[in-house]
C-alpha cells in the first residue's frame, strides 16, 4: 500500500480518543513488517516500534492519530465513513508519514546507526494522550530518546516547513463552569437568582482579560465556547453552564489568566447572591517549547535538503499540543514543526487577496483536506532527514 493509499483508508476510518484501535493495529503491523520491535497497548492503545541498529543516538518520531467528533464537508471520494467523527486536525497524515519514514529508514538502515523509536500517540485531542503512555511506563518499556521530532499538517501551502524556537504552540486550559441560581416562573424573575443573567455577566467580564489584565506584549485568548441554560421560554432555570477554552504563551501568564477568571466567576456569582460556583478544569495542553539550538539544527537540514524557500519561521502557533511531555519527560530537546498541506496556487490567491481566514479551511473545520501531494512525500521526507541528521553516520 503506498503512502497515499494508506491515507485514504485512514481518513476514511477514523477514531475518536482513545478508541483509535483500527489506526493502532495498521501502524503496528506496518511497524512489524519494516523490521521494528513493537510494543502495543501502551496508554490504552499508543503504539510504538523500535528499530535498533547498531551504536547512536535514540531518536523518537510521533504521530498522533485520533480524531474529532465532526460530521465531514470535504465531497472527498475517500470521505469518512463514520458517522460525525472526521480526522479534521490532519492526525492521518501525521501517522501516514511516520509510517512512510519508518518505512524508508529501516530501508535504508545501512546508511545510519542508532536507535529509531517510531511512536504513534493516542489522545492528542482529549489532551492526555501522551501524559496517558507516560504514566503507562512508556520509558521503562521503550529506550528513552535523545531528540523528540514530530510534524503538525497545517494550512500553508502544500509542503511547506517550518518551526518557531521557544514558545511554539499555545497553553491550552479547557474549564467547565456551572453557575448556580433559583429557579421559578418567568413571570417573576424576583423571587428568582437567574443563572442566565450571571453567565451573560461573566461572557462580557471575561473578555476584559485580555484587554485590561494581561500586557499588550502577550499574546492570549480567551472564548466561550459553550452557553447552556434552560427548557422553556417562561422557565427561569436553576443553573447555566459555560465551557471556556484559555491560552497563553507563558506558565506565568496562563496562571494569573486562570486566576482571573475563578475571581471573575465568583464574583459574578457573589455579586447576584447566587451559591458558590462549580470550576472544573478538563483538557490542559502545556506550551510547546522547542528547543532553540535543535530547532535550528534541523531547520537547517530541511533548508538544504529541500530548499531556502520551502523552510519559514511561522511564528508562535495559537492552537495547542501534548508532544512536549514527551520530551519532558525524556529530559530531551524537542523539535516539532508545521508541515504545510493547502492547495498551493489556492492559498497563494487567497493571500493576495486577503482572504486566506475565509477561503482556506483550517484545522478542525469540516472542510479541512489536506491536498495528497506533495503534502504526503513533503512529511515523509521531512521525518527522515530530520531522523537522519541526529542519527549517527
Amino acid at each position: 500500500m503506498t503512502v497515499d493509499e494508506l491515507y485514504q483508508d485512514l481518513h476514511a476510518h477514523p477514531e475518536l480518543s482513545f478508541e483509535e484501535h483500527r489506526t493502532a493495529a495498521t501502524a503496528a503491523a506496518a511497524l512489524r513488517d519494516a523490521g521494528f520491535d513493537v510494543v502495543e497497548g501502551i496508554g490504552v492503545t499508543g503504539v510504538v516500534g523500535v528499530l535498533r541498529n547498531g551504536d547512536g543516538p535514540t531518536v523518537l518520531l510521533r504521530a498522533d492519530m485520533d480524531a474529532l467528533p465532526v460530521t465531514e464537508d470535504t465531497g472527498l471520494a475517500y470521505a469518512s465513513t463514520a458517522s460525525g467523527v472526521m480526522h479534521a486536525c490532519g492526525h492521518d497524515v501525521h501517522v501516514a508519514c511516520l509510517i512512510g519514514a519508518a518505512q524508508e529508514l529501516a530501508a535504508s538502515r545501512a546508511e545510519w546507526s542508532g536507535t529509531l523509536v517510531a511512536l504513534f500517540q493516542p489522545a492528542e485531542e482529549a489532551g492526555g494522550g501522551a501524559q496517558t503512555m507516560i504514566d503507562d511506563r512508556l520509558y521503562e518499556r521503550v529506550p528513552v530518546p535523545d531528540v523528540v521530532l514530530g510534524q503538525h499538517v497545517g494550512p500553508l501551502p502544500a509542503g511547506m516547513l517550518g518551526a518557531h524556537p521557544g514558545a511554539a504552540f499555545a497553553s491550552a486550559d479547557s474549564l467547565d463552569i456551572t453557575v448556580h441560581g433559583r429557579g421559578g416562573h418567568g413571570s417573576r424573575p424576583e423571587t428568582t437568582i437567574d443563572p442566565i443573567v450571571i453567565a451573560a455577566a461573566i461572557v462580557g467580564r471575561l473578555q476584559t482579560i485580555v484587554a485590561r489584565e494581561v500586557a499588550p506584549q502577550e499574546t492570549t485568548v480567551v472564548s466561550v465556547g459553550r452557553l447552556q441554560a434552560g427548557t422553556k421560554n417562561n422557565i427561569i432555570p436553576g443553573e447555566a453552564e459555560l465551557g471556556l477554552s484559555v491560552r497563553a504563551y507563558s506558565e506565568e501568564v496562563r496562571q494569573r489568566m486562570l486566576a482571573f477568571i475563578e475571581r471573575i466567576v465568583r464574583a459574578e456569582s457573589a455579586a447576584s447572591g447566587a451559591p458558590e460556583p462549580e470550576i472544573a478544569y478538563a483538557e490542559t495542553f502545556p506550551v510547546t517549547v522547542n528547543d532553540p539550538a535543535a530547532t535550528e539544527r534541523t531547520m537547517a537540514v530541511f533548508r538544504q535538503v529541500f530548499g531556502d524557500e520551502a523552510v519559514i519561521d511561522p511564528g508562535p502557533v495559537s492552537g495547542s499540543e501534548d508532544v512536549g511531555l514527551l520530551a519532558t519527560a525524556a529530559g530531551a530537546p524537542l523539535v516539532y514543526w508545521i508541515l504545510g498541506g493547502a492547495d498551493a496556487e489556492a492559498y497563494l490567491a487567497a493571500a493576495k487577496a486577503g482572504t486566506v481566514d475565509r477561503d482556506i479551511p483550517s484545522n478542525h473545520s469540516p472542510r479541512f483536506a489536506p491536498v495528497l501531494q506533495p503534502t504526503l512525500d513533503r512529511g515523509v521526507a521531512a521525518l527522515v532527514a530530520g531522523a537522519r541528521e541526529w542519527l549517527g553516520a
